[in-house]
């Protein structure tokens, strides 16, 4: 039932609401504002509500300034009510909802009436009311919403009391200044999460770490933080560049009030300081003036720079109690491995599209504009002279002015960057920019750095007249130009990971900027699909993913970041999603040398971690067998490798893909020495995982020793161990095999490259036995060895059934590829929390695995999900996306039995429509 509330001569909203006060169980009520006018009139039957015990949650927020402290004062006043606010200095809050509990349903009222007298009764007021039941999907989702709002507000206290009645009488409530409540600094998601992750590291006895987190997301107060938690006496921060040490400073210096700071550069030698921050320039220079053992905990910021002598020679000088690095990008040109300055430990691995999840980044406004120049038919785009000759044009110089000054940019001066594809492009726009009345520059890589950052200054400057940049990849990653409003692409995308580091430029939240604005001119070439995958980041599933999101305007990306392609440009990507096998030797190829001319350099496998990237090395495994041959393949190298090595590498790299540390810990381990027991492998394990348990131990054990190999399996793969009672030792093949240098380091880069992987989907969590990640792509044998099953694990593949004691493991095929097959197994989600499945012909209602499905509460069996939506994509067996615990309510029939199942986490938007939109 929906009713729309209107104030009017005969009824007005304020009576509709002291009617559902008067019968309701409870209330919840969700407005941007309350002023006292409103909330006088529901004084008696708040009164009433109190008197009887119906309990009542309120959230509203100071957003623009027009709550009332003398109405929070009053709304204080009663027992049965808790009073939120919102913080609104970042967001806006405008919602207005009124939310009744009945004994079966729930009143509630969606709309625009705040609590004030005149929208009570005398304002043009349009609000929603609908009656909905306990279990309907838009109860679930008005109560999740409200949660989720609830539980970031803080609880109304007198300390922020006074701090807003103090503000409204000096700002006389004024509008251009919105009240801010100074809480205390607390830790944002990744923070928290890195901080976690380093006490753990700490407990397993480890001195050094980590933290890759994307520009603007707050490394420095990460940092800081952890100091904080270490109780460090005299601290070491070390800088690249000198114009970062103030900074970096003040920000602990907000942490630390007892504490003192200095600068250790240049002119400023401040040594008696209990925090010390210098560039590594000066303190290269100067360790003379310090024992080896003086600071207890040192930082590196921009730790991708670790491996130059200056930083070197700092870094094996000093032997403090733990030592942290920081970098927005772990990639090195010199083809160090900067991972393992830190012992491999990663305390967060954190990147843009994470980022821009979790709201830790300014918002920014993409559009995709269909070039109007340009054909790339008869052109490769890795020919930059020829391209640049085909973009150097007057038309295309005026379309794009034409679409900058059409779409605008926040706040009132320009300040743009334009990437490029080569130094004459970069000099030609420049030059006719200019010539058109835009002040504009061009910086190129042979510029000085001092002249880089005198520009970077004066573009963010709102009296200097210069506002565009014009480059080609000198700001790709590493410089932060925080007041950065627009960006403009003006070359082809040919490399998501280029992408990503150019977009990332402009993304530093700073009070200036409210929004980014990205202007990408997309031409007909045939990579034109990759700015999707940059966009979309791990939000891809398959093919699909991208047509949803395309045809609803990538609206599942948070953080008020909104994407628009026009129909062109959305028609040329589509087209080749289609026509493209992503799944190809030739599309692989094509991936492999595109990562290649990024890093100027034959990649490891563990470039791939460092870089943010589509590039999925395992695709490389899967058509090679191991990523060597794969490599030595496209680059049409022979290197002689013996067969004993090649059924060696086959048998790490296949395994990838497992979902559990503890194979590649023991490897690694072994690498260096002959055996491993329990109580050794135990140590290693925990370095990764805060809990281990030796039972799985002893089953990673058996796998290595190929007890779980059928006989196809052992004759594929080499030996590589053997165990003789609760010790693991190497075999003579393997040892001799690891007396080779090159052979051993290929066989190192994949244990790092599993572990390192490990590390970035799991973190350090337990998730227990079965060790079963929410959302994780898993198939049966992965289940087997999750469930230190003791049969031959290769007996498992497909959909279908796998039980292991009380778990019941329901593979589930959606199979939107072929709809008559859906229809008949009846596979297929109701609502985001319901779907029905269907048994092995076979199952009864009585007996055996029947009567436990249909019972599984009563019997005490667990239904973990699995669902996929496609078989297979580019001819290539798809995973299945672990969605939880279910448990069955509703069944019918047998041989088979049709079951409905409800999952005790409901699906989010995304994924939900993943499984039920066709595109």
């Amino acid at each position: 039932m929906k009713k729309l509330l209107t104030n009017n001569k005969n009824h007005n909203f304020y009576n509709s609401l002291i009617s559902l006060f008067s019968s309701c169980k409870s209330f919840y009520i969700n407005v941007a504002f309350i002023n006292f006018s409103g909330l006088q009139l529901l004084l008696d039957i708040l009164k009433q509500c109190e008197q009887k015990n119906i309990k009542g949650k309120v959230l509203t927020s100071t957003y623009l300034n027009f709550t009332e402290v003398k109405a929070l004062k009053k709304l204080q006043e009663f027992s049965n009510i808790s009073l939120k606010i919102f913080d609104s200095s970042e967001v806006g809050f405008h919602s207005k909802a009124y939310i009744f509990e009945f004994e079966e349903e729930y009143k509630i009222i969606v709309g625009s009436s705040n609590i004030t007298a005149s929208a009570f009764k005398s304002n043009i007021e349009w609000n929603l009311k609908v009656i909905s039941k306990k279990d309907e999907e838009f109860t679930k989702e008005v109560l999740k919403e409200f949660d989720s709002l609830y539980n970031k507000a803080y609880l109304v206290e007198e300390n922020f009391l006074n701090s807003y009645e103090d503000f409204l009488k000096n700002s006389y409530k004024s509008l251009s200044k919105e009240f801010i409540f100074k809480k205390q600094i607390k830790e944002n998601s990744m923070q928290k999460q890195a901080l976690e992750n380093l006490e753990f590291l700490r407990k397993q006895k480890q001195n050094k770490a980590l933290a890759i987190c994307a520009t603007g997301t707050g490394k420095t107060y990460l940092s800081a933080f952890d100091v904080k938690n270490f109780n460090a006496k005299k601290v070491l921060f070390l800088v690249h560049r000198e114009n970062i040490l103030n900074s970096a400073k003040l920000t602990f210096e907000k942490l630390f009030i007892n504490k003192s700071c200095g600068i250790f550069s240049g002119n400023k030698k401040e040594l008696s300081c209990d925090f010390l921050f210098s560039t590594i320039q000066t303190m290269s220079k100067s360790l003379h003036k310090f024992n080896s053992k003086y600071f207890d905990y040192i930082i590196f910021d921009e730790a991708h720079h670790i491996s130059s002598p200056t930083f070197k020679k700092v870094y094996n000088y000093f032997n403090s109690n733990f030592t942290l690095g920081l970098t927005a990008t772990p990639n090195r040109s010199d083809k160090e491995n900067i991972y393992e300055f830190f012992d491999d430990n990663i305390a967060i691995d954190f990147r843009l599209n994470e980022a821009i999840e979790k709201s830790l980044i300014a918002p920014f406004h993409y559009f995709g504009i269909s070039d109007i120049v340009i054909d790339y038919k008869d052109v490769k785009l890795e020919e930059l002279s020829r391209l640049a000759k085909l973009l150097c044009v007057n038309k295309r110089v005026d379309f794009i002015i034409e679409k900058m000054l059409f779409y605008g940019n926040d706040g009132d001066k320009r300040k743009a960057l334009a990437f490029c594809v080569n130094q004459s492009h970069a000099k030609y726009m420049c030059e006719k920019f200019n010539k058109r009345g835009f002040n504009s520059i061009c910086l190129l890589s042979e510029d000085s750095i001092e002249k880089r950052e005198e520009i970077i200054k004066r573009v963010q400057d709102e009296k200097d007249s210069l506002e565009i940049i014009f480059s080609v990849d000198i700001f790709n990653e590493g410089v932060d130009i925080p007041k950065i409003n627009t960006i403009l692409m003006l070359r082809p995308t040919t490399s998501s990971t280029i992408f990503i580091q150019q977009l990332g430029r402009g993304l530093r939240k700073v009070k200036e900027k409210q929004f980014l604005t990205v202007l990408d001119f997309i031409g007909n070439h045939n990579r034109a699909y990759l700015v999707t995958f940059a966009l979309l980041g791990k939000r891809i599933i398959d093919k699909d993913s991208i047509k949803l999101a395309l045809n609803n305007s990538f609206a599942n990306l948070s953080n008020n970041t909104f994407i628009s392609m026009d129909k062109i440009s959305k028609e040329i990507i589509l087209k080749q999603l289609e026509e493209e096998n992503f799944n190809s030797f030739k599309y692989l190829k094509e991936q492999y040398f595109e990562f290649k001319n990024i890093i100027k350099t034959t990649p490891t496998l563990i470039d791939f971690i460092k870089y943010e990237n589509s590039f999925d090395p395992k695709n490389f495994i899967d058509e090679s067998k191991s990523y060597i041959e794969f490599v030595l393949k496209v680059e049409k190298q022979d290197l002689n490798l013996t067969e004993e090595f090649l059924k060696t590498i086959r048998f790490i790299d296949s395994h990838i893909k497992l979902k559990r540390v503890h194979e590649f810990a023991i490897l690694n381990y072994l690498l260096e020495n002959e055996t491993i027991n329990i109580n050794l492998a135990k140590k290693q394990i925990l370095k990764y995982q805060e809990k281990v348990e030796e039972d799985t131990i002893y089953h990673s054990f058996r796998y290595l020793a190929y007890e779980f190999f059928d006989s196809s399996q052992i004759a594929k793969y080499e030996k590589l161990v053997y165990l003789k009672e609760d010790t693991l030792y190497k075999t003579s093949s393997f040892e001799k095999i690891l007396e080779d240098k090159k052979l051993k380091q290929y066989i190192k880069y994949s244990i790092e490259y599993a572990v390192l992987l490990y590390e970035k989907e799991f973190g350090k969590k337990y998730y227990g036995i079965p060790f079963l990640k929410l959302y994780e792509k898993y198939n049966m044998k992965n289940i087997a060895l999750l469930c230190n099953l003791d049969k031959i694990h290769s007996s498992f593949r497909g959909s279908g059934q796998l039980k292991y004691k009380n778990d019941y493991f329901l593979f589930i095929n959606l199979d939107k590829q072929n709809a008559i097959k859906s229809k008949r197994y009846h596979n297929t989600f109701l609502s985001k929390d319901t779907l029905t499945w269907q048994t092995k012909p076979n199952a009864t209602q009585d007996k055996g695995d029947g009567e436990k499905l249909i019972e599984n509460k009563k019997h005490k069996v667990k239904l973990h999900i699995f669902v996929r939506k496609f078989i297979s994509v580019d001819k290539k067996t798809q995973g299945f996306i672990y969605l939880g615990v279910a448990n069955t309510i509703s069944y019918k029939g047998e041989k088979p039995i049709n079951l409905t199942l409800q999952l005790e986490k409901q699906l989010d938007e995304q994924l939900y429509d993943e499984f039920t939109l066709s595109v």
